[in-house]
């Protein structure tokens, strides 16, 4: 644990208190806000990529500690190393005389991918779904069979908010590929959701879906708009032309 000990002595090396305040604000640390209990150090973004690859060998039994910290940055540098060791084991990497084979990065890859849906209790606000889910619930369950995505349907499900932003958001990566099925069941899946961070989450995506093809995002809308929370048509809508997007605002 020597090398967790260093890990976490490196990051509170960098605290600021001042920056630490505008984050706990930001993130909604209060009582009975979703961020209830997040102690911040200050870091910035850059601060935390920097340190996380100086680290990125740490076990996933360290990684494991990491995520059950109260300290916020522990547990984003936590995501970003395991999501460095779930992209090195993609089989895209594989050289010619290399004595690692495909298959045995598919195992290491489903081994980080089932640590991670272990751990979603402590992947618990929006910035570490959105900085980690794409990258591994996503990808991974890109390359897998279409029954192994019904983990999505049953994360969207989830009483947990968190959770159900993993299953929206880990469709980022069927998007970047131009796949906007699941996408769009979960979208209508989370249409009545209550709350904000999802209405957010779920624009969010179809915003991304519009952008590779409008009328697929259209024809959804259609069906769809007048039921859709203010917020989440919003983000949905976003990068329409002013005409359109005034128009399933005022409709």
């Amino acid at each position: 644990m020597q090398n967790l000990l260093l890990f976490c002595k490196q990051l509170k090396s960098k605290s600021n208190p001042r920056k630490a305040k505008i984050l706990q604000g930001f993130f909604k640390i209060e009582k009975g806000e979703y961020g209830e209990g997040d102690v911040f150090l200050g870091l910035t973004s850059a601060q935390i990529k920097e340190i996380a690859y100086k680290f990125k060998d740490l076990s996933l039994k360290e990684i494991q500690e990491l995520l059950k910290s109260k300290i916020h940055e522990e547990r984003v540098a936590a995501l970003r190393i395991l999501a460095h060791k779930f992209q090195s084991q993609s089989c895209d990497t594989i050289t010619r005389d290399s004595t690692i084979t495909c298959d045995s990065r598919q195992k290491e890859r489903k081994k980080i991918f089932d640590f991670y849906l272990k751990n979603t209790e402590n992947i618990n606000n929006w910035d570490l779904v959105d900085l980690s889910a794409p990258k591994i619930v996503g990808e991974y369950l890109f390359t897998t069979t279409r029954s192994s995505k019904q983990i999505l349907y049953k994360l969207a499900r989830s009483k947990n908010l968190w959770e159900r932003r993993i299953a929206i958001v880990s469709t980022y990566a069927f998007i970047r590929q131009n796949k906007f099925e699941d996408t769009l069941k979960i979208s209508k899946m989370l249409l009545s959701d209550k709350h904000d961070l999802i209405h957010k989450a779920t624009g969010w995506m179809l915003r991304e879906v519009g952008k590779r093809s409008q009328t697929i995002l259209e024809k959804f809308l259609k069906i769809h708009y007048k039921n859709m929370p203010r917020t989440m048509l919003r983000y949905a809508i976003e990068k329409f032309p002013e005409k359109k997007r005034k128009g399933y605002l005022n409709a």
